[in-house]
This record gives structure tokens, C-alpha cells and sequence, in this order.
């Protein structure tokens, strides 16, 4: 996905104020840089914001949270004023300025009982950035630092990074003790690094515009990195400092992000062919439909044509055909009492039926068969010859139910 990286200045925002801008296609390279003033940057279509707050303006604090502190959802609205007070009350003696005019943010899946590193900054001076970022059409995604502690899983990396002029050159280290900062020495003068400490590092990223005085103190193991590259590399770390009172923007900002997004695919240029697309996708399926539910319909109709052909030809005297299996039913009922023989209605023919369901069931006390229903009286519903005969009696197409003692059983009627 698209990112503009934008690394925040040291002053407070102002539409004149000068940014650092990074634009990545891929999350990993740089496509293009430049440093811009906060009114004219603008957004690339489809593309988030990262922030990146320069080192020098967080502090790193490592604490243990009490258990219990993270133990419901981690920034629900509850939650996240408790553990706010939490924070306030365990790093209270270690800030000099007052915790309430202060942003922090916990690391990535932090947990209780195990030490956690709190990342820490000026409240106003992040928030009015947020807010002008925002005003200015550019919603902010995620604000990343551009120099953490390393993750738990190498918690003892140590990594440098030389920056700053010429004439104020300073070395940023990042290790298991959190991030500090220090000022680049004359080699001349005493160093930074003892000399045994410095032979150990095995390599060392620098800006170009001090690489000459990296290069004396640490000769041979300077790699280059510009500041396009480091803010890049910042917005690959997992960090997000967007919690707290933040989050609730975070929020609405991804969905201010998404309503835009939306917009853009539906009036932009660059979406058009995606569009039309989805046109012919949704209209191939339509007509896809129509024409299956056509060849449904025309085979029910072959099939039904067929059955009222069937009906006409055996039994000619059926001039109208309302229900073609009903009517063919009663037809060969009525040929049969014609011709002396027996149907499936018949009196007789039930009776067989539940002889054969029930053959050790003792004789009925009276038998009443009325328009093709046979009523058998004083029989024993409970009876184990009677347990299950309803069950057989419809498998051999009739309908049986019990009132009482009494079984009442006919044809059922099947279209």
C-alpha cells in the first residue's frame, strides 16, 4: 500500500512550516522525497499517512505493569483511564515534567509482569500536529517512533545511528538500556564510546551530512542512510503511537480514511477501469441467472405438458386438467370399481394394508369406513403390536392417526 511518511519538525505546526516527506509504494523503497511546507503536502490517491516523531523528542521509561492492568481489552474507554492513572502513578518520579502534559504509549503487545517500554513526548506539541495533519486533508494512520527500543524477541541489539551537522553532530544509540542520545565528539577529545566499545560495533548508519566524522570514529563500518530511508524504515516497525486520548482520533481518522477511499473508487479516474469491471461482473451474472431460472421453467412445463398428456390419452372423458396426478388417481379408482376390481381405497384394501402393518393385533370391536376412511374402534394405542404401525401404514401411502382407542386410516393423497 501507499504510504506518505511524514517526519515532524521540532516547532509547532504553522501552514509555513517545512516537512520531511517520504512517498513508498511498497512499504520498503523509497519512490520520491522532499521537504515541503505543511500547506502544500499533499495526499497521493489511495495512500495513508505515517508520522514519525523524531527521536529527540521522546523519552523511553521501562516499567512493569501490575497484573490485572491489561487484562480486559487493551484502550477500551474504561480501560484506557485506568491504566492511564496506572502509568501516571508509576512513572510520576521519573518525568521532570507534569505526567498530564504528557502523550505516552505502551509497546506493541505488551503484557503485565514482564518489562515493558512506555514511550513518552510533549501531549500539546503531538496533538496540534495531529490536528493541523487533519485539517490539512491528511488523516493520520499511525505515528511511529523514529528510534525504539528493540523488540523483546532482540532485546539485546544494539544499533547507532550518527546524525545532526557537521557542527553539531549527535550519536542516537538504541540497545537493551532504551534510546539515548549523545554528542559526537572530536576523536581528538575523549570519546563517546570507550575505544573497546567502539571496536565492537560492527556497523554503524549515518546521515550523509555527518559521514565524514562517522568515518573517523568508527572507520570502515558506516553505512548511509538519508532521512527519506530512515523514515521508511521507522514505518515498518510494528510501534504505533496513536493510544489513549489518540485513539479515539486514530479511529475516526481510518474512517475518514475509508469514507475518501470510497469516493475515490467511485468518481476517480484511476478506479475507472475497476468500475467497469464490477459492471460487467455484476450484469454477466445477472444474465447468467435469468437464463438458468429460463431453463427451469421450461423444463417445468415440458414436464407438466407431459403429465397432462399422459392424463388426456389414458382417460379421454378428462376434458379440463386442473391437477394432473389427483385427477389421475381418482380416474383409475373409479376404472376399477367398474371393472368388480378392488383400489386402493377400497374398503378392503385397507384393511389388508393394516393386517399386513400390524399382524398380531387383536380384532377392532367395530369398523366404520365412510368416503374412503376407515375407522377402527377399541384398539390399544399402547399395544406393542400398535407401537409403530402409523409410521408403517405411511410408508405404504396412508395416512393413519389415533383419537383415543380409535384408528382412523385412508389413502393419503399424494400429487
Amino acid at each position: 500500500m501507499t504510504s506518505l511518511i511524514v517526519t515532524l519538525p521540532d516547532s509547532s505546526p504553522a501552514p509555513a512550516t517545512l516537512c520531511h516527506c517520504a512517498v513508498t509504494n511498497d512499504g520498503s523503497t523509497v519512490t520520491r522525497h522532499s521537504e515541503t511546507s505543511l500547506s502544500l503536502l499533499t495526499l497521493p490517491p489511495g495512500a495513508e499517512v505515517v508520522v514519525v516523531v523524531p527521536a529527540q523528542h521522546l523519552s523511553w521509561h521501562r516499567l512493569e505493569l501490575p497484573r490485572g492492568t491489561l487484562d480486559r481489552k487493551l484502550f477500551a474507554d474504561s480501560d484506557a483511564v485506568r491504566l492511564r492513572a496506572v502509568l501516571d502513578g508509576l512513572l510520576e518520579d521519573r518525568l521532570l515534567d507534569d505526567p498530564a502534559q504528557l502523550h505516552f504509549a505502551l509497546q506493541p503487545h505488551a503484557k503485565t509482569g514482564t518489562p515493558t517500554w512506555v514511550g513518552v513526548c510533549d501531549r500539546t506539541w503531538l496533538h496540534d500536529w495531529i490536528t493541523a495533519l487533519e485539517q490539512a486533508h491528511l488523516p493520520v494512520a499511525r505515528i511511529v517512533p523514529e528510534v525504539a527500543p528493540p523488540p523483546a524477541s532482540d532485546a539485546t541489539a544494539v544499533s547507532l545511528w550518527v546524525t545532526g551537522t557537521p557542527g553539531d553532530a549527535r550519536l542516537i544509540a538504541s540497545g537493551p538500556n532504551g534510546v539515548t542520545q549523545l554528542p559526537l565528539t572530536d576523536p581528538a577529545a575523549d570519546p563517546v564510546l570507550p575505544q573497546e566499545a567502539r571496536q565492537a560495533i560492527e556497523a554503524v548508519t549515518t546521515d550523509p551530512a555527518v559521514a565524514e566524522l562517522a568515518e573517523q570514529h568508527f572507520s570502515g563500518r558506516v553505512d548511509l542512510l538519508t532521512q527519506a530511508q530512515r523514515a521508511v524504515l521507522a514505518a515498518q516497525t510494528p510501534w504505533d503511537l496513536a493510544q489513549f486520548d489518540l485513539l479515539r482520533n486514530r479511529r475516526t481518522r481510518a474512517l475518514k480514511h475509508l469514507s475518501s477511499l470510497a469516493g475515490a473508487m467511485r468518481t476517480g479516474p484511476q478506479w475507472r477501469a475497476a468500475r467497469w469491471a464490477s459492471v460487467v461482473v455484476v450484469a454477466t451474472n445477472l444474465i447468467g441467472l435469468q437464463a438458468w431460472a429460463w431453463k427451469e421453467q421450461s423444463a417445468q412445463s415440458t414436464q407438466r405438458a407431459a403429465i397432462r398428456n399422459i392424463l388426456t390419452a389414458t382417460f379421454p372423458d378428462v376434458r379440463v386438467v386442473v391437477d394432473a396426478p389427483l385427477q389421475m388417481a381418482r380416474a383409475l379408482a373409479d376404472l376399477q370399481r367398474l371393472s368388480g376390481a378392488a383400489s386402493s381405497s377400497d374398503m378392503e384394501t385397507i384393511l389388508g394394508q393394516f393386517q399386513a402393518a400390524a399382524p398380531e393385533s387383536p380384532a377392532p370391536t367395530a369398523i366404520q369406513f365412510i368416503a374412503n376412511e376407515i375407522l377402527l374402534k377399541g384398539l390399544d394405542s399402547g399395544a406393542p403390536a400398535l407401537t409403530d404401525v402409523v409410521a408403517r401404514l405411511q410408508s405404504q401411502g396412508y395416512a393413519a392417526r389415533w383419537d383415543g382407542d380409535n384408528l382412523s386410516v385412508k389413502q393419503e393423497r399424494r400429487p
